[in-house]
């Protein structure tokens, strides 16, 4: 999975990030540091500007509650978490202490630690031991794409009336197309076609990075 928007080459993306979604200090840092520890996995990592619109998103809802489904080293929790509105908080759902322990130094060091909860353990255990009503803000998928059909189903139901959920990854690094798509690009087919016809949203799939769909709740 690119972690670049897919229709620009390099040089156009690096101008896209300097003029619109560059990352601070910090930021560059966490990026830096999850290239240099899991160079075959940092792709994982959400771009730039999948960064910034998180932050814009959080602050334009005024965000207090929160969800993340997939959280690696953290960069797109810490996105959401500085766009939230004071006395906000974000859930993480994560298996790897490995990788969320790289995030929560970061989160340290951004100040942010007051605003995200870090639950490890099966995700879908996690949403589903959350309250039935509606009261999420904002919620972001990005972890077992074979899964996301069951974590849709438990997190828009707990999404508020106006509420958003954005989901990585639905063009499955362009294999979404593929004739033969791999288990992974299947799933995310199929979750593709199932968001759809979900009347309980309306949605726009943007081609950012490798495709972000963003779900207003009715």
């Amino acid at each position: 999975m690119t972690r670049k928007s897919a229709q620009l080459d390099e040089q156009l993306h690096e101008y896209l990030v300097q003029h619109g979604a560059r990352p601070d200090a910090l930021q560059r840092e966490l990026i830096t540091d999850t290239e240099r520890l899991w160079p075959n996995s940092a792709e994982m990592q959400i771009s730039p500007e999948q960064a910034s619109l998180l932050t814009l998103l959080a602050k334009a809802i005024h965000a207090r509650a929160a969800v993340e489904v997939g959280t690696f080293t953290g960069y797109s929790a810490l996105a959401m978490a500085r766009g939230m509105d004071k006395g906000g908080k974000l859930l993480c759902c994560d298996i790897s202490t490995e990788y969320t322990d790289v995030a929560r130094d970061f989160w340290h060091r951004a100040g942010m630690t007051d605003r995200i909860e870090l639950r490890i353990g099966p995700a879908l255990s996690t949403l589903r031991a959350l309250e039935a009503e509606p009261k999420l803000d904002l919620a972001f998928i990005d972890a077992d794409k074979t899964s996301y059909i069951a974590y849709w189903n438990e997190i828009v139901p707990r999404t508020r009336s106006g509420g958003f959920v954005a989901v990585d990854n639905v063009l499955a690094g362009g294999n979404v197309l593929a004739t033969e798509r791999n288990e992974s690009a299947h799933a995310i087919h199929e979750f593709n076609r199932y968001v759809l016809r979900d009347h309980r949203v309306e949605l726009t799939m943007l081609p950012i990075s490798d495709g972000l769909t963003l779900a207003r709740r009715r």
